[in-house]
């Protein structure tokens, strides 16, 4: 049997390399909504109002051209999930207000927009529908790309004003180009713990805990020839799995460890490690 991350395993934040930080914080706060929490010189993080998590550090490395290519093994899309359908309805609202062209999708568990921030790194703000519609079918949950409903969304905020992503916001899922899915199953689920929940999907594969429909997505749409991002390109440098206790940080370390991945100890009993396309995940404990 494969090893599974227990049903309360949370993704924490997500690092992003980007090219201009002026620029990137501008459109993550004027663009979705997010609030600044701390700025450097180089550095800037970035979470929900009222809500004093920390969902997206933005790192600006300088005098680079870090638009990434087409084509590159890594980020698809970071996930931003909203609290209720409503919020999602108030940013329609927000982002048709600036002519703001976006991507959109009813994928049936969850109702969602796709962007692109200035580095052309992927985004992706939705919500879920609640647990007891979605359908499982031979043990995977069951998922589709329909036409969003629109106007429905916009009806659900019930005219309330646009005022930044809420409270309860968090990073709901990671999105990744992967070199072959098999290898992807074989460190996201038999390493880490994910069990996969939908594999029916062209190209893809999702992984979730707790039944969730997914943490994590893996997929070969870059194509066979893709090749990782480099150094200089906008990013993502690491995304994080918060895992309840650290006798289950350390589970995942032995089986990394077994595996022959290299591990890099972090604070207390964290860690982190790459995937088999050099994309950083960092496992640690919700516990201080």
């Amino acid at each position: 049997m494969n090893p599974l991350l227990p049903d309360a395993t949370q993704l924490g934040g997500v690092h992003l390399q980007v090219s201009d930080l002026a620029r990137s914080v501008r459109w993550y706060h004027d663009m979705i909504g997010a609030r600044v929490i701390s700025r450097e010189n180089t550095a800037a993080t970035l979470g929900a109002h009222d809500d004093d998590r920390i969902l997206l550090t933005l790192h600006e490395v300088q005098g680079s051209d870090l638009m990434p290519p087409r084509g590159r093994l890594g980020l698809f899309h970071v996930a931003w999930l909203l609290p209720d359908r409503a919020a999602l309805g108030r940013l329609i609202t927000h982002l048709s207000d600036r002519d703001e062209r976006v991507g959109s999708a009813d994928h049936l568990v969850s109702e969602a927009l796709y962007l692109q921030d200035p580095d052309g790194l992927g985004v992706e703000v939705y919500a879920d529908r609640p647990r007891e519609e979605w359908s499982i079918a031979r043990g995977e949950v069951e998922m589709a790309s329909l036409p969003l409903d629109f106007g429905d969304l916009v009806r659900a905020a019930n005219d309330a004003p646009f005022t930044g992503l809420p409270a309860g916001t968090v990073i709901g899922h990671v999105h990744l180009h992967v070199g072959d899915l098999e290898s992807s199953a074989h460190f996201y689920r038999d390493v880490i713990g994910f069990a996969i929940t939908q594999s029916s999907y062209p190209g893809a594969r999702f992984f979730g805990a707790g039944g969730y429909h997914p943490h994590l997505g893996t997929n070969t749409w870059a194509g066979s020839a893709a090749t990782p991002a480099d150094v200089h390109h906008a990013r993502l440098l690491r995304w994080t799995v918060v895992l309840p206790t650290a006798n289950d940080v350390r589970a995942v370390r032995a089986r990394a460890e077994a595996n022959a991945i290299v591990v890099h100890s972090e604070k207390n009993d964290a860690f982190s490690m790459d995937d088999p396309w050099g994309t950083r995940v960092a496992i640690q404990c919700d516990q201080p």
